[in-house]
């Protein structure tokens, strides 16, 4: 299986209760089964990630199940407020152009050379040079991929089971894009932990012989 970010911005994400997976699903969903895990008797410490980054999210679980719930919705609905009133409250008016495209004017400085090499383009300096963005983009798209997969990996991988036997040699079998190693050094983890690894760590293995992707 492999973790995607979300288009419409939902945070995906997975609880550990010690080395056990609990739930996944909308932080909203996961809410419910952190509260239910720390109200009452004490249990191991409960871990939140985000699915597509590996990055821990805290969670403020006090009063009932509706206030923690509640408490989720207005962090969001502020964050909403925010983003809103910096894109759509009174844009600044910046002269000529197409702002209702979305087209953002900032400065960039080059060398006398680049800037006559653009102006022998076909098209102005601002189209010739989205073209070239756009195109860089779509060539690096496959090992922006590949690092953010890596670093996520790495980031749970440390949290989960960076004291646990094959952990230094899984972290180099990561970084070497070697998926059999990756597999090897990762069977004796708890199969909740190496399972979770393995699904964030599949972009880094995709199109190698052998890689997590393949399978």
């Amino acid at each position: 299986m492999k973790l995607m970010e979300m288009p419409d911005g939902t945070t995906r994400c997975t609880v550990f209760e010690g080395d056990r997976r609990i739930a996944s699903g909308t932080l909203d969903e996961v809410a419910c089964a952190v509260k239910a895990v720390v109200d009452g008797r004490e249990r191991d410490v409960v871990l939140i990630f985000d699915d597509y980054t590996s990055r821990l999210i805290e969670l403020d679980v006090r009063g009932s199940l509706e206030e923690v719930l509640e408490r989720l919705s207005g962090r969001r609905g502020n964050g909403g407020s925010a983003m809103e009133s910096a894109t759509e409250e009174d844009p600044p008016r910046r002269g000529p152009g197409r702002p209702r495209l979305g087209v953002v004017g900032r400065e960039v400085t080059l060398l006398p050379r680049h800037w006559a090499w653009l102006e022998a383009q076909r098209g102005n300096a601002s189209a010739t040079l989205r073209r070239l963005v756009d195109q860089a983009h779509r060539e690096s798209e496959e090992a922006d991929a590949v690092r953010r997969a890596q670093d996520a990996a790495h980031r749970f991988c440390t949290a989960m089971a960076g004291d646990r036997p094959g952990f230094e040699e899984a972290m180099r079998a990561l970084f070497a894009r070697d998926g059999d190693r990756f597999d090897a050094e990762t069977d004796p983890w708890p199969a909740d932990v190496r399972e979770h690894a393995r699904c964030v760590a599949v972009d880094v293995f995709e199109g190698v012989p052998g890689g997590l992707g393949a399978r």
